[in-house]
């Protein structure tokens, strides 16, 4: 096996462009919460970086793509990234060094627990939310990844499709996000005081990074720098580009004014949709998937109103019900004549592939949604999830971290 360096280079460059949507999506949610909040959001993405950097190394990449055990879990082999040299290993990547396939996935794992924080901004512990993101990468994201991706993965071996993480990533992160929402409880004064966004401009300049990223997220899935690179780069910006507009046009017509607000989040309701398909789907497939994602996200949001949990940024909404449609999407648009490694979905033939798509989004949820609850009523119970009403009447920023976001 030879390392091709056109590979390696795109997988170096793909690698640093999911790093950087961590940073993205803090300011993504950085900007919508209020003033008092904005370190403490920030904080909570930033922070994951540093913890789950050390687990992965430690044994996030070993259970997640270690030597299958039964088709649930990576064995312990790689642990400490033992044996996780320079040479290629041709179960995942044959033309690359090994450590760059392991670099590229960590960077996966760690926005995944850090999309979760969208859904308690404002009023989680700090040191309860490290404790959190340790258990949710160790007992969640890192089973979801092998059953997914790993060889030998049982869902992998079904036949699910997910080039890029519509299940491992965004499912996940979504229904996790319902759980915390459901357990937590509401902000103080959510439902009768205006908590508008304190800084759109931030929470804009964070939606440029993620899309900026999300080349390397789903084009770098293509592990090479062949043209599966080049289709899945393309159909992560069409998707993106048509749902920011359909989600604009729909807030246009129900509230009567369409805000920038709206063109970020539909921005990001694309690229979670399109994640799933991103390689296996042609370019008017991805329109059509960004399309839907846009107006479906948006009643995804709103719909939080009706049910009565308070996500504060919209992580189930977005998360949640983009991945979800992004999954089913995939089991309807796939196409082998574009993707070899795929399958043939529904139009072209093949409703097996959709059934297996619907049991899989099925068992993500059941799963993350479940293993969620059990981790922060353990962590609750323990060490308590929420901080102090003073210290949220006060501010995450100073009660968390003795620190103002903004000094005039």
């Amino acid at each position: 096996m030879r390392i091709d360096t056109g590979d390696t280079t795109w997988i170096l460059v793909s690698t640093a462009l999911v790093m950087l949507m961590t940073p993205g999506l803090a300011l993504f949610y950085g900007g919508m919460v209020r003033q008092k909040n904005v370190l403490g959001t920030i904080m909570q993405s930033f922070v994951a970086l540093g913890v789950v950097t050390v687990q992965w190394v430690l044994i996030g990449y070993s259970l997640a793509f270690g030597p299958d055990i039964k088709g649930l879990i990576g064995g312990l082999q790689w642990a400490g990234l033992n044996g996780v040299g320079f040479a290629p290993n041709p179960d995942y990547a044959a033309t690359i060094p090994h450590q760059a396939f392991m670099m590229f996935q960590m960077m996966f794992a760690i926005i995944t627990p850090a999309l979760i924080s969208g859904a308690f901004a404002e009023r989680f512990k700090f040191s309860a939310y490290i404790v959190f993101v340790l258990l949710w990468s160790t007992l969640v994201y890192a089973p979801l990844a092998h059953w997914v991706w790993g060889v030998g993965g049982w869902l992998r071996s079904l036949g699910a499709l997910d080039f890029a993480g519509g299940l491992v990533v965004h499912i996940s992160s979504g229904v996790s996000a319902l759980a915390a929402a459901l357990i937590i409880g509401k902000r103080k004064g959510h439902g009768h005081e205006h908590m508008p966004p304190h800084n759109l401009t931030m929470t804009l300049l964070g939606a440029a990074l993620l899309w900026f990223g999300w080349f390397g997220f789903n084009g770098g899935s293509a592990v090479a720098s062949g043209a599966l690179a080049v289709s899945a780069f393309m159909t992560t910006h069409i998707a993106a580009a048509a749902a920011t507009l359909s989600w604009i046009f729909v807030e246009w017509k129900h509230r009567g004014k369409p805000t920038l607000l709206g063109a970020a989040s539909g921005a990001v309701a694309g690229l979670v949709a399109i994640t799933p398909a991103s390689g296996f789907v042609g370019p008017l497939a991805a329109l059509f998937i960004g399309l839907c994602a846009g107006m479906l996200c948006y009643f995804g949001v709103n719909i939080k109103n009706y049910f009565g949990f308070d996500d504060s940024l919209d992580a189930v909404g977005v998360h949640g019900v983009g991945g979800v449609f992004g999954a089913l999407a995939t089991g309807v648009f796939a196409s082998k004549a574009l993707n070899s490694a795929g399958a043939d979905g529904l139009i072209f033939g093949n409703p097996s592939l959709l059934f297996s798509q619907l049991l899989s989004v099925c068992v993500v949820i059941l799963y993350a949604f479940c293993i969620t609850w059990v981790i922060l009523k353990i962590i609750d119970r323990t060490m308590g999830l929420r901080v102090r009403i003073e210290e949220e009447v006060e501010g995450l920023d100073l009660s968390q971290h003795g620190e103002s976001g903004y000094i005039f």
